[in-house]
């Protein structure tokens, strides 16, 4: 190891989302002068106007500190599960994490599935208490919560205060003297770890790279993309200050960036190995893997001429979110529009927010969905659903599969016996459970359904908001999938159909039929609402018709009149019965599937 190498730090900051991660990063940059008092604005590594209203980290952010004649490379990472694959990716490139705890709500879900990543990452942890300047804090129990889970010793736990910066440059101390420096061979070939991407509209698209061994001498030297073995010559080389800041080369070791000058996003992957072109010898680095969405929604524009805007939206979007996969849909009531699949509820949430400001676009979003597996019995052919209009016959099916996931729920132990009905009734099978203080740790099994059908609300509201979730893809297990057909005055109405499990499908179809009837316009016949599954009537609802006071003008006396004019209303309304079509309106349709 080179001496210059030996003065590297790279590292990160893990924790639960709300304990402070970014806000002490804004600490790290005034205390080691990379930014002064009068430039240092508050969450500046929050570059996207949406991180800095909801005050939560989208994208990472790395930033190069020089403190006492050490070179600190500080990658902030998001915390939400959704953007757990580009924090995986972002330990990665580190030697060492600060592990950060709220002192008021302790352990977390996410606190513990980040540590979980930096513990298989061989990482070396700091444990930190943040937000010591709140009153009435018991740190000596939440010291004891972070050795009893993790195996910390009291004497390695620090305690900080992001907001006023105290004890942060004991804490900047801690990482210099506990954190090692980067391992690698300058002398080796090149191997770089791309963690991270955008497209620059001047240099392309730009990979954000840890050097794990090898060098980049000068900016025209032939690489490549080790997956798809896409060669380029970089435009620029440099590092993050966090603006870019260009450099002749870079070494075994740091972090910095490559310009690559690609017009194609999709083709540097997070996860990546870059090497030398010429070099047909160097492995891969290990773990990368292309990341799958697993949430999948409907977007349509509000007036179907501004389709092709929206095409256009989404294609300039993905320079930015690569992530995001899309196809054409069409809806016989909503017109044209795109499935685009997502990591999680929250991507989709902020993926919408971003299309409708960047872009001006006013949107219509369908209710999220996933993907289920189909085996035809024909050749056991696999198919992908994600949509009930995509459902097969139930006479070709062979069997069915949907998502499951891995489940764990932190809570403290008062809420634990709400939480655990909750989860019975979303159909999750209990693991395993530990308790650690007042805090319990809950691992349940449960199908990715159950939890984006306002799941997570439900939590918060049984816990009083003081539950935490997060949860990882387990893969597919076989379930029972079955299509539910809506029929308004006994014809179909393909577009209001659900797919659900045979054994919830008596409930929902009662819930549907209760849904539709509220929502439903009253019409100048009397208007039957039928739920079935497999030409089977489940649930039933009717709508009276609207009746006009057709004899209002007639004299109390004249009877027989009165007696032919009701007649004639009746033939009437039995005929529009008999050939009445229902017409669903964009609220009315929307008021149902959401």
């Amino acid at each position: 190891m080179n001496p210059y190498q030996s003065t590297i730090r790279n590292f990160c900051v893990i924790s639960h989302i709300d304990h402070g991660k970014t806000t002490l990063t804004d600490r790290f940059l005034e205390a080691t002068h990379t930014f002064f008092n009068s430039k240092l604005k508050e969450r500046l590594l929050d570059s996207n106007p949406i991180e800095q209203e909801r005050g939560i980290t989208i994208k990472l952010a790395p930033v190069r500190m020089i403190y006492d004649n050490c070179i600190l490379n500080l990658i902030d990472t998001p915390g939400h599960v959704d953007f757990s694959y580009e924090v995986s990716r972002s330990l990665a490139a580190c030697e060492g994490a600060i592990l950060l705890v709220d002192a008021a709500q302790g352990i977390q879900a996410q606190t513990m599935a980040n540590a979980n990543l930096a513990f298989a990452s061989h990482l070396e942890l700091i444990p930190v208490i943040n937000k010591i300047d709140l009153p009435n804090l018991n740190l000596d129990n939440i010291s004891q919560q972070l050795q009893d889970t993790f195996g910390f010793t009291q004497k390695e736990i620090l305690f900080v205060s992001a907001k006023t910066g105290q004890h942060v440059i004991q804490l900047i101390e801690a990482v210099i003297n506990r954190l090692p420096p980067p391992p690698g061979d300058e002398q080796a070939p090149l191997q770089a770890l791309v963690f991270n991407s955008f497209y620059h509209p001047h240099h392309g698209v730009i990979a954000y790279v840890r050097l794990v061994n090898g060098r980049i001498n000068h900016r025209r030297q032939s690489l490549k993309f080790f997956s798809n073995q896409t060669i380029f010559k970089p435009l620029n080389l440099g590092y993050f200050t966090p603006a870019l800041k260009p450099v002749d080369s870079l070494s075994c070791g740091e972090v910095g960036f490559i310009a690559t000058g690609l017009k194609d996003i999709s083709l540097c992957r997070v996860g990546d190995t870059i090497v030398a072109s010429d070099d047909v010898a160097v492995k891969a680095l290990a773990g990368y893997h292309e990341p799958q969405p697993v949430v999948y929604m409907d977007f349509y524009p509000l007036e179907n001429n501004d389709f092709v805007k929206l095409k256009t939206s989404l294609e300039k979007f993905r320079l930015t979110d690569s992530s995001i996969v899309y196809s054409p849909v069409n809806s016989s009531v909503l017109g044209s529009g795109f499935k685009i699949g997502f990591q999680g509820l929250l991507h989709a949430e902020i993926v919408q927010e971003r299309l409708e400001r960047e872009f001006n676009l006013d949107l219509i979003t369908t209710s999220p969905s996933v993907e289920y597996q189909i085996e035809l019995k024909k050749k056991s052919q696999l198919i992908s659903v994600f949509s009930p209009a995509d459902f097969p016959d139930p006479s070709l099916i062979n069997q069915t599969s949907e998502p499951f996931i891995n489940l764990t729920i932190f809570s403290p132990l008062n809420y634990l016996g709400g939480i655990m009905d909750l989860c019975q009734d979303h159909r999750a099978q209990l693991i395993a459970q530990e308790f650690h203080g007042q805090q319990a740790k809950l691992n349940y099994s449960m199908p990715l359904q159950e939890l984006i059908s306002g799941f997570f609300d439900q939590l918060k509201s049984v816990s009083s908001g003081f539950a935490s979730l997060n949860w990882q893809f387990a893969g597919f297990v076989k379930s029972d999938i079955v299509k539910l057909e809506v029929l308004l005055n006994r014809q179909m109405i393909g577009p209001l159909s659900v797919l659900t499990i045979r054994s919830k499908a008596q409930k929902l179809a009662l819930k549907l039929a209760k849904k539709l009837k509220a929502a439903l316009p009253r019409q100048q016949f009397e208007l039957p609402i039928q739920v079935a599954l497999g030409g089977k009537i489940l649930a039933r609802e009717t709508i009276k018709a609207y009746r006009k006071d057709v004899t209002v003008k007639l004299h109390a006396s004249d009877l027989s009149r009165k007696a032919k004019l009701l007649e004639k209303q009746k033939k009437g309304k039995k005929r529009m019965k008999q050939f009445g079509r229902v017409i669903l309106n964009q609220d009315t349709f929307l008021a149902i599937i959401r």
